[in-house]
């Protein structure tokens, strides 16, 4: 009884997403085609960036280190679901737990990093054209992408080491459909105070800063857009900043959500659900949507310009089309 009682103590249980068996079809059905699209489409853009040497530039070199967030990112979370929604079975080892939280987490706070690189590149290739070379020089870009993903790994280290620290005598059940930080810190039977006092300070200097840098960055990119002289490239412009500024707005605004408001350890079924549907917002969707956008921004680069307009607008257009 005891070895039983201890085995118990040592997983975690999954609530999921429903107990209804139709619905759990579904469900499951909806993430097989959002995560096959996520990988899918991440693999191809990393692939076509790696075969074409006129696509060996930062914008794509960061592009490519984006693609890979996702599909760790996607793959930490989506696979767990998939699982969960066919078996009975949801539970997970605690070291399942501890990893899949480590990678998901560490994705996350990689991505914000790196979208917030990308966004200074753009900024520098418009705002500072002639100086482009020398500063976003092959030794940089890898300095910044190693430095965007050990920082944004260890981050998650950190919050992992300090959220596993805590007892959890009340209950094993996770009102959630993966493990992540807040769902594990209301289960927790000791004074979390310290834990999320972690999670805030992680996330302001973390998500508002990597978002206040990009949305510097648009502002003179914005600014440098309306100096165009024609309407028509204005507006082709401005269209495809749009796409990308959607999904930026979109997982800067989940993630904030999740991590920078205040967690009760007796919070609403409500609150819970809806955790569960900003969760799946930037660790699901968001990785599908990104191939999808950038393949359109491609599209857009290399579309023939008139020859009137080429040595004009195309430099412009094409720095504003990569700019996250």
């Amino acid at each position: 009884m005891e070895q039983a009682n201890h085995t118990m103590s040592n997983r975690f249980f999954l609530l999921g997403l429903s107990t209804d068996p139709h619905l759990r079809v579904i469900f499951f059905i909806i993430f097989l085609i959002m995560y096959v699209i996520a990988i899918s489409g991440n693999l191809l853009m990393t692939i076509v960036v790696r075969v074409n040497p006129s696509l060996h530039s930062p914008m794509y070199f960061f592009l490519t280190n984006l693609s890979m967030i996702d599909i760790s990112l996607s793959s930490s979370v989506v696979p767990v679901i998939l699982m969960n929604t066919l078996t009975n079975d949801r539970s997970i080892s605690f070291s399942g737990c501890v990893t899949q939280i480590y990678i998901s987490f560490g994705s996350g706070a990689t991505e914000c990093i790196v979208l917030a690189v990308m966004a200074y590149d753009r900024y520098v290739a418009i705002c500072r054209p002639l100086h482009y070379s020398v500063i976003m020089n092959k030794k940089l870009c890898y300095y910044l992408s190693a430095g965007a993903w050990s920082s944004g790994f260890f981050t998650s280290l950190l919050l992992v080491n300090l959220t596993f620290r805590l007892s959890f005598c009340r209950s094993h059940y996770i009102n959630h459909y993966f493990c992540e930080i807040p769902p594990i810190i209301r289960i927790a039977c000791d004074d979390t105070f310290a834990e999320e006092l972690a999670i805030y300070i992680t996330g302001t200097f973390g998500i508002l800063c990597t978002f206040l840098l990009t949305v510097i960055s648009y502002v003179h990119v914005i600014s440098s857009i309306l100096k165009i002289r024609t309407s028509k490239g204005r507006q082709k412009t401005f269209s495809t900043c749009a796409s990308h500024l959607i999904v930026v707005t979109l997982y800067f605004g989940t993630i904030t959500f999740m991590y920078l408001r205040p967690h009760s350890k007796s919070q609403s079924h409500y609150s819970n659900e809806t955790d569960k549907v900003v969760s799946i917002l930037y660790s699901t969707v968001t990785p599908m949507l990104n191939p999808l956008i950038y393949s359109k921004t491609w599209a857009h680069i290399y579309l023939p310009l008139p020859r009137s307009s080429k040595k004009v607008h195309f430099p412009t257009s094409m720095h504003c089309a990569a700019i996250h």
